[in-house]
């Protein structure tokens, strides 16, 4: 099965590749289903999707992606608009399994894709609710440790006899879990003593476990500085973008609003999930690489 998948793989890659795409837009689909129903307590298998206005919504206006743009983003049944977050997960996901499956193994490709998914519907949700529930954080952490122990080359880990890989890809699994959260605990401790409140959730802590378990100590560092900095790239954009096309009679009220964003509470998962998906997907051996540099210095 493996040896047909590869020739497959290597005869026709874009084959391959379209239905990696298309696998990874029907889970964005099932995602958005998570992200809504599971903060509200409902179940994620029954009923079907429906509209606003409570008709089923038929397979053929459900297609992932496309129903959208077909229907130009209003139901069939009664007209009401849905929001374009619905395909924006959908293709976000398709891309991001098809960035694992182009830049990793197979094995280890299937392992992200579950990391990806995780932190998708952690993301979301975190954006909709400023929580991250525990089946995705605390859940991603022990999905990570039984992933690392059964495909240890998630962690680099190629020693000959496998269940020595097994162990290492385990070990350096749970390294991550610990350095991980433990970095974000510790800011989060400090920023809490010196503004004397809550700087951070304990669902991010927990989130940077979970990170951690699946890419190792260094993909969860990357993760909080790299996502300290694209937090605050993407509030500096926010608030010039407001002040920007904001209306004369707006701009003072705008003004005020941004001057409060440094004591504004912000969802943290998102920057956050977004570090450890650059770490993943773009730079993780130029990081491994210069971590090791790094280490090397005080060693």
């Amino acid at each position: 099965m493996l040896s047909e998948l590869q020739y497959i793989d290597q005869e026709f890659p874009a084959v391959i590749a379209s239905i990696v795409f298309v696998f990874g837009a029907l889970i964005g689909s099932f995602l958005n289903v998570c992200i809504y129903r599971i903060p509200a307590e409902k179940s994620i298998v029954s009923p079907g999707s429906t509209c606003a206005c409570g008709q089923p919504i038929k397979w053929f206006d459900n297609i992932p992606i496309l129903s959208w743009f077909i229907l130009r983003g209003k139901a069939r049944c009664c007209g009401a608009a849905y929001s374009f977050r619905y395909p924006f997960v959908e293709f976000l996901t398709a891309c991001l399994f098809l960035a694992s499956w182009i830049q990793y193994p197979y094995a280890p490709a299937a392992c992200l894709w579950v990391l990806v998914s995780l932190l998708v519907c952690a993301t979301f949700i975190d954006l909709d609710h400023m929580e991250i529930p525990d089946r995705f954080s605390i859940g991603m952490a022990l999905c990570g440790l039984v992933m690392s122990a059964i495909v240890p080359s998630l962690h680099g880990a190629n020693e000959p006899i496998y269940a020595m890989a097994s162990l290492r890809g385990l070990f350096e699994s749970a390294v991550g879990i610990m350095i991980g959260s433990g970095m974000i605990l510790w800011i989060a401790l400090g920023a809490e003593t010196v503004l004397r409140k809550e700087a951070m959730g304990f669902g991010d802590v927990k989130l940077m476990g979970g990170i951690g378990a699946f890419l190792g100590w260094q993909g969860a560092t990357f993760a909080l500085f790299g996502g300290a900095v694209i937090g605050t790239v993407a509030l500096l954009f926010w608030a010039l973008i407001r002040a920007t096309i904001a209306r004369p009679s707006q701009k003072e009220k705008y003004k005020s609003d941004n001057r409060g964003l440094i004591g504004r509470e912000v969802p943290f998962g998102p920057m956050l999930a977004s570090g450890a998906l650059i770490y993943a997907m773009l730079l993780k051996d130029p990081v491994d690489l210069y971590l090791s540099l790094v280490l090397d210095l005080f060693s």
